[in-house]
């Protein structure tokens, strides 16, 4: 027997036995027998579990979502002879919402004289805003401590959907209104983006749970997530009592930022490498506008005490061409598979306040161990 076979056999054997722990927690729920029972309502394909095993794993990264739990920041200030304009704090949103927010920042520059603007950050926000500006007709300069590659944006999932934007129970009525605008604003861009070559395509969602009505999840936005619906037990092959469906996009953030760092430069754009200590620094700068989009810099720079690290974990796979669906929820945390053109990757992680930048074996197991049991219903 081959090397892969012993290890297909012995992969096979573990999902087995998982499968067996998950019926046997599932009580009475009943699940269809094998993924070719379970009819897709938008695929023709067979429906496959991805291989997930520790020791496929090719990567664990963390990152620092930019949360605010009153919501994220769109206004203007005068700053001296300087206007500024800050636009950050979408937690886990960020490629969600960048386009609407970005809409939203600059129509505050709308009857300024000056057309020469600095803005201060290269992540999704930063690329964003800088190119809405140079349509607007303004000569833009973006001043960065980190090059995109190497931003928070490029270690985002990249699922379109609101997730951890917001505290909803402490939010007010005024965000909730600028939520909406910007992710309808959004919603619309990145559509007429779509393709290969910003990353963008629709895939299959479908969201395990054991709650029959509808969720915070979709919320405002539920009409935004195309062919939704529900199965019941027994319908679907998940070990939770109900299964939601839609359509959602995937965006993949290396191919978005990239091409749109690329579009950036055609569009004559300058990029200057430099960190910043204080706000003095930053009003140092020639250009009379500035645009704050430094996610969690808002922090230090200008004193934005609500900002907040949200530490995620992500366990990167290598691709697999077979799972063309993604999955949200179906345990405890934040779980979610993306299969992306460049990696698979499982999360489950919001951890609000907590500056560590290590992954956590501990994590790295749950994670692992929670999906498997999710899966296991489907053949691999």
């Amino acid at each position: 027997m081959t090397a892969y076979k012993r290890n297909l056999r012995r992969d096979l054997l573990k999902t087995i036995g998982t499968g067996a722990l998950a019926a046997s927690v599932a009580g009475c729920v009943s699940m269809p027998s094998s993924g070719a029972s379970f009819k897709r309502p938008h695929s023709r394909k067979p429906m496959y579990a991805p291989r997930i095993n520790h020791e496929n794993v090719i990567r664990e990264v963390v990152g620092h979502r930019p949360y605010r739990p009153a919501g994220f920041v769109v206004r203007s200030e005068k700053l001296g002879e300087k206007v500024v304009v800050h636009n950050y704090g979408h937690g886990g949103s960020g490629i969600t919402l960048c386009w609407g927010s970005s809409a939203l920042a600059v129509r505050e520059t709308l009857g300024m004289e000056h057309r020469e603007v600095a803005v201060i950050g290269a992540g999704v926000m930063g690329l964003t805003s800088a190119r809405l500006l140079q349509d607007a007709g303004w000569k833009v300069t973006i001043y960065t401590r980190d090059m995109p590659r190497h931003t928070t944006s490029n270690v985002a999932g990249g699922e379109w959907g609101p997730a951890s934007a917001h505290d909803p129970d402490l939010s007010s009525d005024a965000f909730k209104s600028q939520l909406r605008f910007a992710g309808r604003i959004s919603h619309h861009a990145h559509t007429n983006l779509g393709g290969a070559n910003y990353g963008i395509r629709w895939m299959e969602l479908y969201r395990p749970t054991n709650n029959s009505g509808r969720d915070e999840f979709s919320g405002i936005f539920a009409d935004l997530y195309p062919y939704e619906d529900i199965l019941g037990p027994g319908e679907h092959p998940f070990s939770t009592d109900y299964c939601r469906i839609a359509m959602t996009m995937m965006i993949e953030p290396g191919t978005f930022l990239r091409r749109v760092t690329k579009d950036f430069y055609h569009a004559g754009g300058k990029i200057v490498v430099r960190s910043f200590v204080d706000k003095e620094e930053l009003l140092a700068l020639n250009e009379p506008v500035l645009f704050n989009c430094t996610g969690m810099g808002a922090r230090q720079l200008f004193g934005d005490e609500e900002m907040i690290p949200a530490k995620g974990q992500l366990i990167f796979f290598p691709p697999d061409p077979d799972i063309d669906y993604l999955t949200i929820g179906g345990g405890a945390s934040n779980l979610y598979m993306f299969s992306r053109s460049d990696v698979l990757l499982l999360g489950g992680t919001f951890k609000p306040g907590d500056w560590s930048t290590q992954p956590e074996p501990d994590e790295t197991a749950r994670i692992i161990r929670e999906h498997q049991r999710i899966f296991s219903g489907l053949p691999s």
